[in-house]
């Protein structure tokens, strides 16, 4: 079976593709969706930073993940299911319009959807559901025979959640 697991962001989004059987997990593809690219312009000795909308990086993931979709052709994507941090709550409220566009667009092209806490992918992925970034990319190096650590991270994580629901759907 092939499975698309998703690391949602609004500014980097990392992906993940695995084909599934039999306890036999094979890398496809995977790679990140770099959104609303930053750039930096001098106006009278300040630096001023202009950062695309967050719509605009809506439209640009919602076209991203519609192509993935259609070159890799998934028969099941899992995404990492939302959480926040109280310290934090505005960032919960974008990355809810981020896992929005996602989930739309995910059900519009007729696919099964999985949705993981953070928690469960990483004590899935390490044995530990605190397991910190770089526990989770050497793990998925590993687990890969991979020469180099996923970089960036995103991808790792993505790759992670595609594992995670490979063995809750007992592929893995």
């Amino acid at each position: 079976m092939r499975i698309l697991g998703i690391d949602p962001g609004l500014n980097i989004t990392g992906y993940g593709c695995i084909d599934a059987a039999d306890a036999d997990v094979r890398l496809v593809e995977a790679g990140v969706f770099r959104l609303g690219g930053r750039a930096s312009r001098t106006k009278k000795a300040a630096e001023v930073r202009t950062v695309a909308s967050v719509s605009s990086r809506l439209v640009e993931l919602e076209r991203d993940l519609r192509d993935l979709i259609d070159r890799v052709k998934p028969e099941v994507v899992a995404v990492e299911s939302l959480f926040a941090h109280y310290k934090h709550p505005a960032t919960a409220i974008v990355m809810g319009h981020a896992r929005g566009v996602m989930l739309l667009t995910i059900r519009r092209a007729g696919l099964e959807l999985a949705e993981f806490r953070p928690a469960l992918i990483k004590k899935s992925m390490t044995g530990n559901g605190q397991a910190r970034k770089e526990q989770m990319q050497r793990a998925v190096q590993s687990y890969f025979d991979l020469a180099d650590l996923p970089e960036p991270p995103d991808i790792a994580d993505a790759l992670a959640i595609a594992v995670c629901a490979a063995r809750r759907m007992g592929l893995a």
